[in-house]
């Protein structure tokens, strides 16, 4: 696992951020967070899937910054998810993403979220971090309680 704190440089950053955490940003409701599972909602904005982009060029430049970093042959997926606040943390429930490449998660905001491992490594969400594993590791996300969302972008690669 790789772990690399403030991944962007401020400028690209506040570029995502103005339009990812604004309140015009075009969420896509999710009746379930991982396939199976009708307990839990989030909200999400596709970039890539199956390896097609799936969005407006527009939105596709703001996260090239982050791309440009990615050593990559193949993206598989790229979305961008939000998760609300809730009373207590909630642990969504442990997944891989995809079977074969690299995931990555950018951290948009500083909660009291986190990613959970398998092996019970925790990564706090914190503001410009950038995580890459192994995408068969099993690992879950967690709401947070002291923000109004909990905001990461997802990379699915090879």
């Amino acid at each position: 696992m790789k772990i690399f704190k403030n991944f962007l440089d401020e400028d690209s950053l506040k570029q995502l951020e103005f339009t990812i955490m604004n309140s015009h940003m075009p969420w896509y409701y999710n009746d379930s967070i991982l396939v199976n599972s009708e307990k839990y909602f989030q909200f999400t904005y596709s970039f890539f899937a199956d390896s097609k982009q799936n969005c407006h060029s527009d939105m596709i430049n703001l996260i090239e910054p982050i791309l440009k970093k990615l050593q990559y042959k193949k993206l598989i997926s790229v979305k961008a998810n939000l998760l609300t606040n809730t009373p207590e943390t909630i642990e969504h429930g442990f997944h891989v993403d995809k079977t074969a490449g690299k995931t990555g998660i950018f951290y948009m905001n500083t909660c009291n979220g986190y990613t959970r491992f398998k092996n019970n490594k925790k990564i706090k969400s914190e503001r410009n971090k950038y995580i890459e594993f192994d995408s068969k590791l099993e690992h879950t996300g967690a709401s947070c309680t002291d923000e109004k969302r909990r905001v990461v972008i997802n990379f699915n690669y090879q």
